[in-house]
């Protein structure tokens, strides 16, 4: 069933998609892992993010992940969906199961494999904004896609009634308070672990949306609760401890580093999918470090 209120803040994690060697989605290790996340406080789940893997799962498997996902969430909390294609007709077919499925938003975002002038990245989201009656995350990673989306192409897309939100992984902070200014509270931005979260709630952010809080969800909510109570010295304190995490996954593969924390987490989320290569063992010596200092280990 999905959620009546669209109104979506705080923290979503981007969790990792743990698969079997036979190419299943390891339901009892992801069941287990939404549920820890909620208990631990967390504002919604995000299926299908970058960390997730979306652009390594098969279409079958990204389907039984947000199946899971919802099944675990079992409508405590938001699941906002990854959509992701290279093709208009792909992405809103995805988009119109997803809400038949139940969840409670979309995270739009954009493969491509030639570049798209402003017109076609337009018409991409606004298809997918149009096929479901869901609030849209339209997600900016210009790190790692094709095309990315310009100033003037979200202004246009602002003006859509369903895109509410943008999630943009483009670690310049000075773009998203040009997005706050441009779309004049037409749009609300997450934060990715590109950028320090604090900064981002400073300047009107309402979350984030990304990988660390994966593994350190505990952490990330205290942070989130001290930024929404303005308590702004407290925040940038436990900010300073929290940011050796994003350095970690800047450093290196993002769904090795998910998946390697949650490894030492206890969690059998097994490898990173191939081609991609697990950390080394002087990276996951690293990301333990870390995950120690934080007191998430």
């Amino acid at each position: 069933m999905t959620l009546s209120t669209p109104e979506f803040d705080g923290v979503f994690p981007y969790r990792g998609s743990p698969v079997t060697p036979s190419g299943e989605i390891n339901e009892p290790v992801l069941t287990r892992l939404c549920r820890d996340l909620i208990d631990a406080g967390v504002h919604g789940l995000t299926p299908l993010g970058s960390t997730g893997e979306f652009a390594y799962l098969t279409s079958r498997q990204r389907r039984r992940v947000v199946e899971i996902v919802l099944e675990a969430a079992g409508g405590r909390l938001p699941v906002i969906a990854g959509v992701a294609s290279t093709t208009i007709n792909d992405a809103v077919a995805q988009a119109r199961d997803y809400q038949q499925l139940g969840c409670s938003g979309i995270l739009a975002i954009l493969e491509s494999y030639f570049p798209l002038a402003d017109d076609g990245v337009f018409d991409y989201f606004s298809a997918i904004a149009a096929a479901v009656t869901l609030p849209v995350v339209i997600y900016t990673n210009p790190n790692f896609q094709r095309s990315d989306l310009s100033l003037s192409a979200i202004d246009q897309l602002s003006r859509i009634d369903n895109i509410s939100y943008i999630k943009d992984a483009s670690s310049n902070t000075g773009r998203l308070l040009s997005i706050i200014n441009l779309t004049q509270g037409r749009l609300k931005v997450f934060a990715a672990s590109a950028h320090i979260p604090v900064c981002v709630m400073m300047i009107g952010g309402v979350g984030w949306m990304a990988g660390p809080a994966c593994v350190a969800p505990r952490q990330s909510v205290e942070l989130f609760e001290l930024c929404r109570a303005q308590d702004w010295d407290r925040a940038m304190e436990r900010q300073r401890a929290l940011w050796s995490l994003n350095q970690a996954f800047a450093k290196y593969n993002l769904a090795a580093c998910i998946k390697g924390g949650l490894e030492l987490q206890g969690y059998p989320v097994g490898p990173p999918l191939a081609p991609q290569q697990p950390l080394t063992e002087t990276g996951s010596a690293e990301v333990k470090a870390v995950l120690e200092q934080i007191g998430a280990l």
